[in-house]
């Protein structure tokens, strides 16, 4: 059992009397406003699940999470609000030159609904606003415009692609059920390998319907129409607030020294990475 009532109330939206199409938008733009694609528990050595009632419960008191999480969480919901949901295997590949396919680093969700299935995502970060329709053809929204094509590399499966600016490629899902617990090794390799990026790089996304906040290591990034806006975070306070005020996080449970520490860890890659680009 989730908390279906504390999830709502962290969305700011009132349980539907019926699960409708207007409804599952409401949530859907709700979830990625609201809840953070964050993995910040990595680098506080915190290791968690990803089962669906730890995700919610997650939510319901101010964090967020990766797509296992957040995608976790959302279906979770909606299951219980009465939509047909169904959990894919999937894919992201961050270049063109990564292999397509659905590869398990990805949960992806969809809804069937009045006849027509779509997909339902608010575990890409800085991909959908709102669900997508499993047809092929072109899709903007906000500053973005996405691919929607039946998957060559997972077939019967579906390809989504992301914008030119997004921060991944494309998607590769696969048609065929599966349950939550099959990601739990995925899981434990993302947050732990040191060859993971959720390892490598601390990140904060939030989605909006005009465009997208990045924080990646010190570096905040704004996406919108006109173009990208972007500076470089200098202080523990200041970053400290970003995450706070533009992502929304309750950190309430970080104390001074686990914050200071986590602040020295990200600040110091951050130099690396400048001197290794030669700033």
């Amino acid at each position: 059992m989730i908390d279906v009532d504390g999830y709502l109330a962290a969305l700011g939206v009132a349980r539907p009397a019926a699960p409708t199409a207007e409804a599952l938008w409401a949530l859907h733009r709700a979830q990625v406003e609201r809840v953070a694609y964050e993995n910040l528990d990595i680098h506080l050595g915190r290791p968690t699940g990803i089962g669906a009632a730890e995700s919610v419960a997650r939510i319901v008191r101010g964090r967020g999470g990766y797509c296992f999480h957040l995608n976790g969480a959302f279906g979770a919901l909606l299951t219980a609000l009465g939509y047909d949901v169904t959990q894919h295997r999937a894919g992201v590949q961050g270049t063109p030159e990564d292999p397509a396919g659905a590869s398990g680093d990805h949960l992806a969700l969809t809804v069937l609904l009045d006849g027509e299935r779509w997909m339902v995502d608010t575990g890409l970060g800085d991909a959908i606003h709102e669900p997508l329709p499993l047809r092929e053809g072109s899709y903007t929204q906000g500053p973005f415009t996405y691919g929607m094509a039946p998957s060559e590399a997972a077939p019967g499966g579906w390809r989504f692609t992301h914008d030119p600016r997004g921060s991944f490629t494309a998607m590769d899902f696969a048609p065929d059920p599966v349950e939550l617990p099959s990601f739990a090794a995925e899981h434990i390799r993302l947050s732990t390998s040191p060859e993971s990026g959720f390892v490598r790089v601390l990140t904060a996304q939030l989605r909006d319907a005009k465009g997208v906040d990045v924080l990646r290591g010190c570096v905040l990034r704004r996406t919108h129409a006109g173009g990208t806006d972007e500076r470089t975070i200098d202080s523990a306070d200041d970053w400290y607030e970003v995450l706070t005020g533009v992502f929304r996080l309750d950190l309430t449970d970080v104390d001074a020294p686990a914050r200071a520490e986590l602040w020295h860890r990200v600040h110091t890659a951050h130099q690396k990475w400048e001197a290794a680009r030669g700033r």
